[in-house]
């Protein structure tokens, strides 16, 4: 694949992790492993609130093909196939589920040096078409993507985003909602291993006058161990401590309180990823 601008999905990646990937209030427990042949196999066991869910998933990887299928308490397959290089500097990708088949979808996506392409397309009669191009470098790009359902012949969504990196920063703006909201972010890394790092992200909806500041910061205590908190203008604060138990086995144990009604008890979250 080319060095180009990446995807449109990338504009604003960077800061929107660091604030929300895996800041969450359930209890999660997986275990994972693999095997030489490229074979993986993991199981999840969730609990949200009174509700237990489990999962499990298999991976294998042949050539420049990977195959994913989960099966989860619920009865529902959902199985993705994903090949690269099928034409030069093109990745397909292919996923269904059953036995929801309308939620089946195909999407291509191509990668210039100076661009990035993708077509989404809902794999049933009446589809709904995703469109998505980023042009520019690994430094700056411009991303738009829109949305048009053919049984309507109207549009769903249109949004568009600008990002520049540099190594030891990136700051993005995106507008979306059909031009009806703006998030502007910034992320500053504060060492040369990018283990800590400091964020701020304002959001703006236009038709609401709703307006929202969050700022949040990831702090590596060392090299097995790094926390990170968050705070935005509603009040709410967020704050989780990852460690690395053994290799490549993570625990996490996340919270959140509303400031405003410190009366509330706080929720909590306890995530255990096992890779032996």
């Amino acid at each position: 694949m080319s060095k180009g601008p990446g995807l449109l999905a990338d504009i604003g990646k960077k800061a929107r992790d660091l604030l929300t990937r895996d800041c969450n209030t359930d209890h999660k427990f997986s275990i994972s492993t693999n095997t030489l042949s490229g074979f993986a196999l993991t199981s999840t066991v969730l609990r949200k609130g009174v509700v237990h869910a489990a999962d499990v998933s298999a991976q294998y990887k042949y050539r420049n093909a990977l195959f994913d299928v989960k099966i989860d308490t619920d009865s529902n397959v959902m199985t993705t196939i994903t090949i690269t290089e099928i034409l030069p500097s093109t990745k397909a990708i292919a996923s269904f589920k059953v036995p929801d088949y309308n939620s089946s979808k195909l999407e291509v996506q191509y990668f210039h040096d100076h661009a990035t392409v993708t077509a989404t397309a809902a794999l049933k009669q009446n589809p709904l078409v995703d469109l998505t191009a980023t042009l520019g470098s690994p430094t700056i790009s411009f991303g738009a993507e829109a949305g048009y359902d053919t049984t309507s012949r109207s549009f769903t969504k249109y949004n568009f985003g600008i990002s520049v990196t540099k190594p030891d920063k990136c700051a993005s703006v995106i507008l979306g909602d059909k031009a009806d909201s703006i998030k502007a972010s910034y992320l500053q890394h504060l060492d040369e291993s990018k283990r800590s790092a400091a964020v701020g992200e304002v959001y703006r909806k236009f038709s609401t006058n709703e307006n929202v500041i969050t700022v949040g910061g990831l702090y590596a205590v060392d090299h097995l161990t790094s926390v990170k908190a968050k705070l935005n203008s509603n009040g709410k604060l967020g704050a989780l401590v990852q460690h690395e138990v053994l290799p490549k086995s993570i625990v996490t144990i996340s919270g959140e309180i509303d400031t405003k009604t410190l009366e509330k008890y706080p929720r909590f979250g306890l995530s255990l990823a096992l890779k032996p």
